[in-house]
């Protein structure tokens, strides 16, 4: 095999990439990790202090590729129109969509229904409406590649996260199906289920988290990244379709 660092970076360097709720957790640990390997990165999340923070850091440890962005919401129409109008500018289209975006939510017996909208927006509507902006792009050069992040719970299904179990379930199935409508027009999908990672998601105390690290019952963000960097690195005969990702002590 050839060296592995030209490997990974191969399918990278220079490529334009999209990552959906880049600012926080696992899509800012991704941003990071493809912008260090010299990628054209455009981040974007809905809370501005979020956002400047993640950018001002990123900034502050680039030595290779680009760093973009905007503080926008995946709800809002026009956010949406807004971040492809800079996609477009700025990266001039895409070649990597990371969709990433997504809000926690618990049971049925808790929330209402405008809540539940708002979670359904983003955590279902948002991969939809960003997948198909980046297929319409994507299609015109015959290539590309989406990545979709869902979580372990579409197979769990705990009885504490039923709505949220809803929208991870939906995007399994979306993946699955995206990945026959558009494989034809050389675009990829693949489909990335981690376990529990540690994140503002998490109900738990920072500490709390970091003491399941130890005990390897929790995954750090950048573990995720690493699997996607996995995923986009392959040669284009191959594709990794699906992947769970659990902490070793995560007995599920």
């Amino acid at each position: 095999m050839e060296n592995l660092s030209n490997y990974f970076g191969q399918n990278i360097i220079q490529k334009r990439i999209v990552v959906t709720g880049g600012t926080t957790g696992i899509g800012k640990a991704i941003a990071e990790l493809l912008v260090s390997l010299g990628g054209r990165v455009f981040i974007f999340g809905r809370d501005e202090n979020d956002f400047n923070n993640a950018m001002n850091d990123i900034k502050e440890k680039l030595k290779a590729g680009e760093i973009y962005g905007v503080a926008a919401d995946i709800t809002q129409k026009d956010d949406i129109d807004l971040i492809w109008n800079k996609v477009d500018h700025v990266l001039g289209g895409i070649d990597i969509l990371i969709n990433n975006a997504a809000l926690p939510a618990r049971g049925i017996i808790e929330g209402s229904y405008d809540d539940w909208k708002y979670i359904l927006e983003t955590n279902v509507l948002g991969y939809i409406a960003f997948a198909k902006e980046a297929v319409n792009r994507m299609k015109e050069q015959q290539s590309g590649h989406i990545v979709n992040i869902g979580s372990m719970s579409a197979e769990v299904k705990e009885k504490t996260g039923v709505i949220y179990v809803s929208t991870k379930t939906a995007i399994r199935g979306f993946s699955t199906a995206l990945r026959k409508e558009i494989n034809p027009l050389g675009i990829k999908v693949s489909h990335i289920e981690p376990g529990a990672v540690t994140s503002n998601m998490q109900t738990a105390p920072k500490e709390v988290q970091k003491e399941k690290i130890a005990k390897l019952e929790m995954l750090e963000a950048e573990d995720i990244a690493m699997s996607v960097l996995f995923c986009l690195a392959q040669p284009k005969r191959c594709d990794i379709v699906s992947m769970q990702v659990r902490p070793h002590l995560q007995l599920i």
